[in-house]
């Protein structure tokens, strides 16, 4: 007798049984098709929504932290509890001088004013900040050059323009080597920066604003020695939340603040947001594997069920093959290979039908400047969803294969 697998009869004979009840082939086609394409679009749907959450934090550094002011809760050294204090040129010297593992930081001054050019003017936001600014938050770039070391050590008068202010003031044309006035104060424009995230962190977005040097945006505007915020990033296998001790004692060295009041300090840890979102879509990468596997059971107790009905049905065909000299492991085999068979299509067409909706998915939230947020089914994750349900949907038809192998002669010609 041929072996099973290489039987071209034998597979004529399995699409006949399949066909023979085409309402209960069908659904439990379904069962697997639709616990394949659940699991499969709740993995890649998972990978997207995270990839779209962290647009949000685009040309952030992932070790990125933000220091600023509040309010005091504790009473200390005679100064009542509610006070409020500034961060200054003191501070940040301190912090640099004395908190480890900071590798780029710099202050930020915020004050809103009116830019102009010619005839055109409107509000927006002037932002002084320090040489390594962009190396913590890199913008995007689309015109020009960024503020280098030389602008902030010779105190020069130069600026970039956000993009919304620059076409809104200068239109179609280059706003590069062009004078705007800032309350009154001329600067020259070297560059027009934007960003593409909404974070923003100590100011409004890039691209709503004027950006100086700290020092140069001080002196035209008489602010004095104070800061808004203190941005750093902090070395790889550390984090801002890490050094908040070590900040903690830097401020209180110049400041009244009782050493427990941790509330009168303000603080952003960009890399425990990264945390969180690591973490919520851990659970929810989890959840999508918990209800995938509990249809993708469904479906094949369905195979189980289906494979236990045919051997009932052809119990006499079966005692006959036994009779005139079929191997107990050519029953097996052809048995199982229809669960295989009933389970590779169906759960083919689920991965594929879910393929397709997570390529449409991804293609209506795709960004122009962020890119696909990356709603798809990896190659690796598909064969693997794949090869589960082939090793299940097997399992699930073996009870079924080995009752038909014990199946005796003489007991099937009398079943009726």
């Amino acid at each position: 007798m041929k072996n099973p697998i290489f039987d071209l009869e034998n597979w004529k004979e399995i699409g006949a049984t399949l066909a023979r009840n085409k309402t209960r082939t069908f659904l439990t086609a379904f069962g697997i098709f639709w616990g394949t394409a659940m699991l499969a679009m709740l993995m890649g749907g998972a990978g997207g929504l995270r990839g779209m959450l962290m647009r949000n934090f685009q040309g952030f550094a992932t070790n990125m932290g933000a220091v600023f002011p509040g309010r005091t809760t504790i009473s200390y050294k005679g100064f009542n509890k509610g006070m409020s204090w500034s961060l200054n040129d003191n501070d940040l010297a301190t912090i640099r001088a004395t908190v480890p593992y900071i590798e780029a930081s710099s202050g930020i001054q915020n004050t809103s004013g009116t830019v102009a050019y010619g005839s055109k003017s409107r509000s927006a936001s002037a932002q002084g900040v320090e040489v390594d600014f962009f190396k913590i938050q890199e913008p995007t770039l689309y015109s020009g050059r960024l503020l280098n070391e030389s602008d902030f050590y010779n105190n020069r008068k130069v600026a970039l323009l956000g993009k919304s202010v620059a076409d809104e003031l200068f239109g179609t044309e280059s706003p590069l080597g062009e004078f705007v006035s800032v309350n009154g104060v001329y600067f020259q424009i070297v560059g027009v920066i934007g960003q593409d995230s909404d974070v923003s962190i100590g100011g409004g977005r890039l691209d709503e604003g004027i950006h100086m040097p700290l020092y140069t945006m001080r002196r035209a505007f008489n602010l004095g020695n104070n800061v808004g915020f203190f941005i750093m990033n902090v070395e790889q296998g550390h984090t801002p939340t890490e050094i908040r001790p070590a900040l903690h004692r830097a401020i209180r060295h110049n400041h009244p603040i009782h050493p427990e009041d941790q509330n009168a300090m303000g603080m952003f840890d960009v890399a425990e947001q990264f945390k969180m979102v690591d973490n919520l879509f851990l659970g929810i990468t989890l959840l999508a594997i918990f209800v995938g596997a509990g249809t993708l059971i469904a479906g094949i107790i369905g195979v189980g069920n289906i494979m236990w009905i045919i051997v009932k049905e052809r119990t006499q065909e079966i005692g006959i093959r036994r009779a005139i000299g079929a191997k107990p492991r050519d029953i097996i085999v052809q048995i199982l290979s229809e669960g295989m068979v009933l389970t590779a299509v169906a759960g083919t067409a689920g991965v594929v039908f879910a393929t397709i909706v997570l390529a449409a998915v991804d293609y209506f939230t795709f960004d122009p400047v962020l890119g696909s947020a990356h709603f798809q089914l990896s190659f690796s994750n598909a064969m693997g969803i794949m090869c589960v349900f082939l090793v299940l949907g097997t399992l699930a038809g073996l009870i079924p294969a080995i009752r038909a192998m014990r199946i005796k002669p003489i007991e099937a010609m009398n079943d009726k």
